[in-house]
């Protein structure tokens, strides 16, 4: 899974054409890519649906989410510092002053803006040299685009916005490799980072049996989680580009900004963000 390489690179007459398009729908991943920047910034609204029409049905957006999402991103636009914890070990923290926020509620109405159905999240990126200590991958985690759920813990040390050493088992085994196989060290870069507000997500439901197939936007979404990403942090104006992208969502930890509790224990622990039980 390479991002931000897409066969418009070598189609610039069709790039023409969509940036004078109202809106495009993405059905192959153009995320990261630099012909999806240019579009958007022609005013081209822009709705990635990449995952199995199932799946599209389940998740479709609705007005109550966009509103609990765009509280978060309210929330979340305003902070200098996100601490994150587990009882797994993890304590990691992330500067707050360079990158913007991004509502993602699967609809786009807006001229240049980007969204993905199904979603239901908010994130941002920590400063390029602002991302300091240990996240812990639990068993149960889930490691994107691999599609698998972790069963031995994973531990990343971070400094400086830089991941400088993984541990574990089997599965950091497999991260390692998989990371090594792009031959770029700016895939050890810290990427983005927030946490999932969609109650119609389910993080079971990537098991055999369930899991309809696709990239997985159900489990980046589900309600409660607090995922991080590694790679490219383009997409928030970043420098880095590279092609080698992880996304990891993890239950049960706990989200603060500016020392107010967001996220605890896997729980929104905001009201207006909450679901009603």
């Amino acid at each position: 899974w390479a991002v931000g390489q897409t066969g418009l690179a070598s189609m610039p007459e069709a790039v023409e054409a969509l940036k004078a398009a109202d809106m495009l729908i993405d059905c192959i991943f153009l995320l990261f890519s630099p012909e999806q920047m240019a579009i958007q910034a022609a005013g081209t609204r822009i709705l990635t649906a990449v995952e199995p029409p199932e799946l599209l049905a389940r998740m479709l957006p609705t007005k109550e989410l966009r509103e609990r999402v765009e509280v978060g991103a309210e929330i979340l636009e305003k902070a200098k510092v996100m601490r994150i914890t587990s009882p797994h070990g993890t304590d990691v923290t992330y500067k707050l002053n360079t990158y913007p926020t991004i509502a993602e509620y699967a609809c786009t109405d807006k001229p240049g803006r980007w969204d993905h159905w199904p979603s239901g999240f908010v994130f941002t990126g920590g400063d390029d040299d602002g991302v300091d200590g240990t996240i812990v991958v639990a068993p149960g985690d889930i490691l994107l685009p691999q599609n698998i759920y972790v069963r031995e813990p994973i531990t990343y040390t971070i400094e400086k916005g830089w991941i400088t050493d993984i541990r574990g088992g089997l599965e950091a085994e497999l991260v390692k490799s998989y990371m090594d196989a792009f031959n770029d060290p700016r895939g050890m870069g810290m990427s983005h980072v927030g946490w999932g507000l969609n109650r119609n997500a389910k993080w079971h439901a990537m098991v055999p049996g369930e899991f309809p197939g696709g990239m997985g936007m159900e489990p980046r979404s589900y309600y409660g989680n607090v995922m991080f990403s590694t790679g490219p942090n383009n997409e928030l104006g970043g420098p880095n580009d590279t092609a080698c992208h992880l996304d990891i969502p993890m239950r049960g930890c706990s989200l603060f900004l500016d020392d107010k509790p967001i996220v605890l224990d896997g729980d929104i622990a905001v009201k207006e963000m909450q679901v009603a039980r």
